[in-house]
Formats: structure tokens, C-alpha cells, sequence
């Protein structure tokens, strides 16, 4: 029989999408409280791997990724999604925008192991958390690299992207070290 262990805690990271550059001030500043500083913070990548975003969110997108100097529970994920959905609605309701999502917000975490990150789609890899929320294991770290899954989407495949989540991957380390 197995032994039941409490899960360690994980680095939580949030991917801002919008073509706004105020979004991200936004978007830190309302999420302070809860996963406190912003710890590291990506640069602002061209987000053009997909149209898909286009027609709710207009052209000239960029993703900037932010992590969190708080760590946080790995049950944690779907109350970050949730409330990530509330803030995207709060900064539409601004009323300064013209498109219908001028925001996306798709939190998730790191540990060791993995990168996961939360959803509303259910899909045959994702597996339900609570209250419509779902979890994908995006990429894994295995021999010193980050491997994708066959569902992985196109961009988080980009070695920049993995270049700051080995970033990430580093800081939680020496968080985790330092907690022991």
C-alpha cells in the first residue's frame, strides 16, 4: 500500500494574453493579494503561433508570462482559474476596449516534474478538478530538457518560452530549498 503524502507546494504562473500593454500592469496589481510579488516575468512574446484568439481579441497579440513568489497549494489551480476568469471579466467591464476579450489569463503551475495548467475544455488528456475546471499536464522535464505531449499547443513548444520556464523551474528550487 502506498503512503499518503501532502503534496509539495508549487510555483504558480499566470500566462497574460491581450494586444494591451496596460493589461499586464492590471493584471498584477489585482493579483498582489493573493500570489503576492510577482517573482519573474517573461518578456512580451509575439503571440502569432494561432489565429485562433483573433476575432474575440483582435491582431498584434503578444503572452507574457508571470510567476509568483508565493508558493501555493497544487489543489489551488482551479480557485486561480476561476478568480483569472472573474479578473478578465473585471478588465472588460473597464468599458475602455472595443473587442469582447481584450484579456486572457491562463494560470497554472510549475514543480519539478511539470507544467500544468488549468482549463475550461474538457479534452480526453485534461482531468476535472472542481467547479468546471480542468488540468493538463503541458509539458514535462525529463534529462535536463522540457518535453511536450502530443496535445501541447504549438507555442508553449517554442524553446524561449521553456527558456524562462526553465527560469521558473530554477527559482522554485531555491524556493523549495529554503523552505526545507
Amino acid at each position: 500500500m502506498g503512503r499518503i503524502r501532502e503534496p509539495v507546494p508549487v510555483l504558480a504562473i499566470l500566462a497574460v494574453i491581450s494586444r494591451y500593454d496596460e493589461a499586464v500592469g492590471w493584471t498584477k496589481e489585482q493579483l498582489k493579494e493573493l500570489g503576492g510579488p510577482v517573482a519573474l516575468e517573461s518578456p512580451a512574446f509575439e503571440h502569432g503561433e494561432t489565429g485562433f484568439y483573433e476575432q474575440e481579441m483582435g491582431t498584434g497579440l503578444f503572452k507574457q508570462f508571470l510567476a509568483f513568489e508565493r508558493l501555493i497549494a497544487q489543489s489551488d489551480l482551479a480557485d486561480w482559474k476561476v478568480l483569472t476568469n472573474r479578473l478578465e471579466t473585471g478588465f472588460l467591464a473597464t468599458g475602455q476596449f472595443d473587442e469582447s476579450r481584450p484579456l486572457n489569463l491562463d494560470p497554472g503551475y510549475i514543480s519539478e516534474a511539470k507544467l500544468v495548467l488549468a482549463t475550461t475544455k474538457d479534452r480526453d488528456h485534461r482531468i476535472y478538478l472542481r467547479d468546471g475546471i480542468y488540468a493538463e499536464v503541458t509539458l514535462h522535464f525529463e534529462k535536463n530538457e522540457w518535453h511536450a505531449s502530443r496535445w501541447t499547443y504549438p507555442d508553449y513548444r517554442r524553446s524561449d518560452y521553456q527558456l524562462f520556464f526553465s527560469q521558473c523551474r530554477e527559482y522554485f528550487r531555491k524556493r523549495k530549498a529554503m523552505a526545507s
